[in-house]
């Protein structure tokens, strides 16, 4: 029963922190920080030991393990879950992002620390179900529940600490903004259950199933932009990011990287698993216009970087560029930039989160996110300047990181099917240079705009970027590892989806 541990312990160790709080305040942490490390180990027991997992089942082609519970049998729903190797990277990116979340809040939450650590918990569980739900309905069910402790998350953590206000305004945008996006998802799963129905007399909710049945083609169109829909919200691709600048503004640095490294990764992981699957036909149709949004993103998000004075407005408009070259990845390119999209998608939820973890570090010692009031913070911080020139360079894809395989493979893959559209993108990340190098300038260098303390990095975050480097060096260096785990399900899906056709 190992698959259903990955979601039985974070959702267990959350409640087993908020109650614990009353015993002593520092143990919800402790318990928080165990259960990711034991999600982590299950991870890596699931995929690596494979004889281990004997109550699973191995009966579909494109997953390597499911296990399958009887939910509500009279409306098809199953608790289906499984793994294969794109989802299985998606764990071991959600576990360590997850464990770097929690080490980041240790010393930084200082009231309602059991109620904090379940809402950090109840995120990554679902966000964990998201990526191993083979059933749509349990799909949705962990697509909605995210919604709940990310509303407190902000709202009772934000960093305005003056005006609650504030920090509630933007949860209740950031709940519309998901709700919306719920409501859609909800609507286009049900037509599309309704579809198999209407054809085959079966009412399911199973993925598999649903993908031997090609859907009709008059509404197929249809549903394809409902999930679509559902999907660029979260995601978020321009027009519908306007929740993601206010929140990072205000939400507690750690709970930014569970949203940066992992929640907006869940939905290019839906537009591949389930757009690229159940509606072929229709997203070759659709793929201009995607293609249109993903290039309209990346320069929008890129010009409006540079004009940011917030440190982590300018982060999250960064995110929106690097989401733009990730939904190109997907609608205009071929196997090769599928593989690409996989290791932009962890390089960069790793060099964002990083950047995040050092813009809150500044924050504590300055109590500004203003980047007009720094300056020559080089000679009066220790570390964080190397580090955050690190990076940087990372984020805009400088050889020997991750963001620089994962934007070659991209660019490479659309090459060789949209010549011009890989060099336009081309051009566009020429942008993210600009603003990552002018961040940096304005941020360490130049005069100071007034006299700061000297100070040093806290021991805990220093080791903390140390191993989000090596991370990044390896991602750089030795990509293939992922690759390998990734290659035989990005490859099922692309040759299912051109099968299609």
């Amino acid at each position: 029963m190992l698959l259903s541990l990955l979601v039985i312990i974070p959702f267990f160790s959350g409640i087993f922190s908020f109650f614990s709080f009353r015993f002593q305040k520092n143990i919800p942490r402790w318990i928080a920080l165990i259960g990711m490390g034991l999600t982590l180990l299950t991870v890596f027991k699931i995929w690596f030991f494979e004889d281990s997992c004997t109550y699973q089942m191995q009966s579909y082609p494109h997953s390597s393990y499911q296990l399958i519970f009887p939910w509500i049998s009279s409306l098809g729903i199953e608790f289906h879950i499984s793994v294969d190797g794109f989802s299985i990277v998606m764990l071991f990116l959600t576990s360590f992002l997850g464990i770097i979340a929690i080490l980041c809040s240790w010393n930084e939450i200082k009231k309602n620390e059991g109620f904090f650590y379940l809402n950090i918990m109840l995120v990554l569980t679902g966000t964990i179900g998201i990526f191993i739900a083979f059933d749509l309905f349990l799909f949705f069910f962990f697509w909605e529940i995210i919604l709940i402790p990310m509303y407190f998350l902000i709202s009772l953590w934000g960093q305005e600490k003056e005006n609650k206000k504030i920090c509630i305004n933007i949860a209740n945008k950031f709940f519309i903004y998901a709700q919306t996006s719920g409501l859609i998802m909800l609507a286009s799963i049900l037509l599309l259950v309704l579809n198999y129905y209407k054809n085959n007399n079966i009412l399911t909710f199973n993925y598999d199933l649903l993908l031997l049945k090609p859907v009709d083609q008059n509404i197929e169109y249809i549903i394809m932009l409902g999930f679509f829909l559902a999907f660029i919200i979260k995601m978020p691709i321009v027009p519908f990011h306007g929740w993601l600048m206010d929140f990072h503004e205000k939400s507690p640095y750690c709970g930014a990287i569970d949203i940066i490294g992992t929640l907006l990764k869940t939905a290019p992981y839906g537009l591949l698993r389930y757009n690229k699957m159940f509606f072929p036909h229709a997203t070759e149709q659709f793929a201009p216009i995607a293609i249109f949004l993903g290039l309209f993103s990346m320069f929008y998000g890129a010009w409006i970087a540079f004009s940011q004075v917030n440190i982590k407005r300018l982060i999250a408009y960064s995110s929106i560029s690097h989401m733009g070259l990730m939904l190109i990845a997907i609608y205009g390119g071929n196997e090769i930039s599928f593989q690409g999209l996989i290791i932009q998608m962890l390089s960069n939820s790793i060099s964002t989160s990083a950047l995040f973890i050092l813009s809150g570090q500044i924050y504590k010692y300055l109590k500004t996110q203003d980047i007009s009031k720094m300056g020559g913070l080089w000679t009066n911080v220790y570390w964080i300047p190397g580090f955050s020139l690190f990076f940087a360079l990372s984020n805009l894809g400088i050889p020997g990181t991750g963001n620089f395989i994962g934007e070659f493979l991209i660019l490479f893959g659309i090459f060789k099917k949209h010549p011009l559209i890989s060099i336009v993108a081309t051009i566009s990340i020429v942008f993210s240079s600009i603003y990552s190098l002018n961040m940096i300038r304005k941020i360490y260098y130049g005069v100071s705009k007034k006299s700061f303390p000297t100070f040093f990095l806290n021991i805990k975050e220093f080791w903390i970027s140390i191993v989000l480097i090596f991370a990044l060096i390896f991602l750089g260096f030795i990509p293939q590892k992922i690759l390998n785990i990734s290659f035989e399900s990005i490859h099922f899906i692309y040759n299912f989806s051109k099968r299609m056709y």
